[in-house]
């Protein structure tokens, strides 16, 4: 028997003058390329999950697509996809369905609406994967796949029982760096958000043991690997990230995680964070301005109470070498056309390394798409290939849908035309080798009371 396991990867963004100037736009290409090199995690944690008796066969969809014809000897496919891309997706199973071939599908996206996905006659797997890989396989074996898979309501994976992903199907000379996942989940309930808060219904830690031998298991075959914590929110329980951070400070990697920006108060945290070989950390602090950031989380307002101090904090968090990718989201119910000028300032002011600019995307299965659909702001329901953080799919509250993907574009030229790059560049290591001298003359200067 054989299962072939399909990723999804890459970006692709519909606007046309988007396509037109996203070669000029390096925030544009540049996480796209990092996607597009990412191997699927969630199919390689699956392998791991399949019996040794079954053969496996990981591809990637690019190489589908320059191949021309499919495989004919798979039992079954998996595809793992995300909205963006489901399209796509689909027409690939209805292309292997054609052959013969049962596809089963999971994710956020399809656990989202898994009647979309039955209806094109794939098998919908919703929730967690790894609670239900395994009754999938053994169905399969016997000949009787359903067309759904879901776990009882209420259950999640305790990531204590992970498995170890299956990197040996790899081909690791085409990838710039490998996810490894240390959390699962967020605390923070944000209503554009279609991360994992979909897939689990709690936030929960992988142990620091398994995290070490699974970065060991790709230094087997990759020395000095770059490593992508595949996190919604690392860092969230303290003690636990120290833990970890300790335990990789000897590994020789170095790494990116998306995080909050409470790493900042800690400097400890961020001592840690460096001697383990962070090289930068994604935040997303959405909006410089209290009307964009207020309402956001369904639980609380914690980035809005912690926006007085989003200068200082990436300041804190530049001053150990590690960079800050500020991530911001353009066209939130509080924004209006001033809102370009103020991410422009704010970046200006801040100096940020890097800057990840997006528009409010109502993805399916979140609080923000069913709201704006009751308001009637959905621009074309289920157009899922607009779901890219760079495409309108929605009508602003604070402005025309047009302003509204005028204004990134406008934005993106200034943000990310080279001599403003290069000014805050230059400023951050600038920034850098004077904290370094202020450090060491502290340093100094203790020793001498000590003496």
């Amino acid at each position: 028997m054989k299962i072939g396991l399909v990723a999804m990867s890459g970006v692709r963004v519909e606007n046309a003058e988007l396509n037109r100037v996203g070669v000029t736009l390096p925030g544009f290409v540049e996480r796209s390329k990092v996607i597009a090199s990412l191997p699927s995690l969630s199919l390689l944690t699956l392998a791991a999950l399949t019996p040794p008796d079954i053969e496996l066969d990981y591809r990637e969809v690019r190489d589908l697509d320059e191949e021309g014809a499919l495989p004919d000897d798979y039992d079954l496919v998996a595809i793992a996809s995300f909205s963006a891309r489901i399209l796509d997706a689909y027409r690939l199973a209805d292309r292997f369905r054609a052959g013969g071939t049962p596809v089963v599908m999971g994710g956020i996206h399809v656990t989202a609406v898994p009647d979309e996905a039955r209806a094109h006659g794939v098998t919908a797997v919703v929730g967690e994967g790894e609670l239900t890989w395994p009754q999938v396989v053994e169905d399969l074996r016997h000949g009787r796949l359903r067309d759904l898979y879901q776990p009882p309501a209420g259950v999640s994976f305790d990531l204590a029982q992970a498995p170890m992903p299956r990197f040996d199907l790899l081909d690791f000379s085409r990838y710039n760096r490998l996810p490894v996942q240390t959390t699962r989940g967020c605390p923070f309930r944000c209503d554009f958000c279609a991360s994992s808060i979909l897939l689990t219904p709690r936030y929960t830690v992988k142990p620091v043991e398994k995290v070490v031998a699974e970065i060991r298991s790709i230094r087997e075959r990759w020395a000095h690997p770059f490593i992508e914590f595949a996190d919604d929110n690392s860092f969230v329980l303290k003690p636990h990230s120290k833990r970890l951070l300790a335990a990789l400070k000897d590994e020789g990697i170095h790494w990116f995680t998306e995080t909050d920006v409470s790493v900042a108060d800690d400097p400890e945290l961020l001592d840690a964070m460096r001697e383990s070989g962070c090289r930068q950390v994604l935040i997303g602090l959405e909006s410089p301005e209290p009307a964009g950031l207020d309402g956001i989380e369904l639980r609380r307002n914690w980035k809005l109470s912690r926006l007085p101090d989003y200068e200082a904090a990436v300041r804190r968090i530049q001053s150990r070498g590690i960079t800050v990718n500020g991530c911001f989201v353009l066209g939130l119910d509080g924004h209006t056309p001033e809102i370009f000028d103020r991410i422009y300032d704010f970046v200006a002011r801040t100096g940020l390394f890097e800057v990840q600019i997006t528009v409010m995307t109502a993805f399916p299965g979140t609080p923000l798409y069913r709201r704006l659909s009751e308001e009637g702001r959905i621009i074309a329901p289920g157009a899922w290939n607009l779901c890219t953080l760079f495409d309108v799919n929605h009508v602003p509250r604070g402005m025309s849908s047009e302003q509204l993907q005028q204004g990134l574009i406008d934005l993106a030229r200034r943000v990310y035309d080279p001599s403003f790059v290069q000014e805050r560049r230059q400023r951050f290591f600038r920034e850098l080798r004077a904290h370094r001298v202020v450090a060491r003359a502290l340093a100094e200067e203790g020793h001498s009371h000590e003496a």
